[in-house]
């Protein structure tokens, strides 16, 4: 049996053979749209300290999320380490509500982050319960900032919302 190593091809050739096989994958299977945008959204953490530890959540359920839909709240639930972050998303009108839960509880600082829309904070009560309203629709995460002991930063995974 030959093998690619048995054929020899000059570069011009190979560029020629490659450019091909490049534009066959692009059209067969083309990047999807808004892709780019959505993963330089999920990395950009420009407010982040450099010295603060980062750690980036698990879903609890790895089934994909197909996103909230209609007016029923959607339940969501992340891991890192100690830290459990369970959010209920309800929709209000073009806009929605996010009810959130930390544990362990306490005062933690709660951003949600919507690409091309800003984001908000707010600071959990000490049971650990937060309340976002207004909250725009469309790619999100959020962003734990962990007080007490050693601080450092929980980023859930994007979500389409």
């Amino acid at each position: 049996m030959r093998t690619m190593d048995d054929y020899e091809m000059d570069p011009a050739e190979q560029e020629f053979w490659l450019a091909q096989v490049a534009r066959i994958v692009d059209e067969l299977d083309p990047v999807p749209a808004g892709l780019v945008e959505r993963a330089q959204f999920a990395i950009d953490l420009e407010d982040i300290d450099a010295e603060v530890e980062l750690e980036a959540a698990r879903w609890a359920d790895q089934r994909p999320l197909a996103g909230v839909r209609g007016g029923a709240p959607g339940t969501i639930t992340f891991f890192v380490g100690d830290l459990t972050v369970m959010v209920n998303v309800t929709r209000t009108g073009e806009k929605q509500r996010i009810d959130g839960w930390l544990v362990p509880a306490g005062e933690h600082g709660v951003e949600v982050r919507v690409a091309d829309q800003g984001s908000k904070t707010t600071t959990a009560d000490e049971g650990g319960r937060f309340v976002l309203t207004e909250i725009p629709r469309g790619t999100t995460q959020i962003l734990v900032r962990m007080n007490g002991g050693k601080p450092r930063t929980v980023v859930t995974p994007t979500v389409e919302l």
